[in-house]
């Protein structure tokens, strides 16, 4: 029985890590800085272990929703598509700006300002993970994370890679976009520490 636990320890310490790693640039410029205009980028990824594009994998999912329900994939795709702006997007935003809050910084993450720098978060991977209930796996977030001047964003001043950050949550979450979406607040928290050490000291 102790070996069985320990396993499960050792399963889930797998299942829920992440890495975050500084590719290039330091924490400097940020330090003086109160907001911090954010944009995401989701033009360009690829999704499962097979590293399909998201058209594919819309295709494929789709189809199988109506081979069991006809109808389904379509009522499905119409919340694959609007998940990114009203799920994944605010998802990252809120948590990013709650513990930089409870750390008490003055500082945020927010769309459309003008500011001198700018974060572009880009989507490189995703998993939607699943749930059936006693078992499941959570979803996996891959993203870059650029802080480029706004004036000039080919200017990258710091780059930061964040893989496989987890998207789970207590209980049963049997939907794909909202486990998405808890892997972009997971990617949103560890930065947020990762600025509370290096730019917010």
């Amino acid at each position: 029985m102790k070996k069985l636990i320990i396993a499960c320890f050792f399963i889930s310490g797998v299942v829920f890590a992440q890495d975050m790693k500084v590719v290039q640039g330091n924490f400097d410029f940020l330090k003086d800085q109160k907001e911090i205009n954010t944009e995401f980028d989701y033009s360009n990824f690829t999704m499962m272990k097979e590293k399909k594009s998201e058209a594919q994998y819309v295709e494929e999912h789709k189809a199988d929703l109506d081979e069991k329900a006809k109808g389904n994939g379509n009522l499905w795709q119409k919340r694959w598509i609007v998940a990114k702006q009203q799920i994944w997007t605010p998802k990252f935003l809120e948590i990013g700006n709650i513990v930089l809050s409870k750390a008490g910084k003055d500082v945020n993450f927010q769309e459309g300002l003008k500011t001198p720098y700018t974060l572009i978060v880009q989507t490189v991977w995703l998993y939607p993970g699943w749930d059936a209930g006693i078992m499941k796996q959570p979803a996996k977030v891959t993203t870059n994370l650029k802080f480029v001047e706004t004036a000039n964003k080919s200017n990258v001043l710091l780059e930061i890679t964040s893989e496989e950050a987890p998207g789970d949550q207590w209980g049963s979450n049997f939907n794909n976009e909202t486990r998405i979406g808890e892997g972009y607040a997971k990617t949103a928290k560890s930065l947020s520490k990762l600025l509370l050490k290096k730019a917010f000291k």
